[in-house]
């Protein structure tokens, strides 16, 4: 999930960067639209490890037996 957040977020430079400098708003609109996709991936993120802390009693991958 991290790689995915590092990838919307260089997508997200690069389209304020080239529209800024096309004169353009059309990149920038879309930004909002990836951040709303990136929000819902945090909270994906957040709520499997709410789950994994339910199940197990802690996110320590070591302490996590099968």
């Amino acid at each position: 999930l991290i790689c995915l957040e590092l990838m919307l977020l260089a997508v997200n430079t690069n389209l304020v960067t080239f529209s800024r400098f096309g004169g353009a708003i059309d990149g920038q609109v879309l930004v909002f639209f990836i951040m709303t996709v990136a929000a819902a991936e945090a909270a994906i993120g957040l709520a499997l490890l709410v789950l994994i802390y339910r199940d197990f009693g802690d996110i320590n991958l070591k302490n996590i037996q099968n």
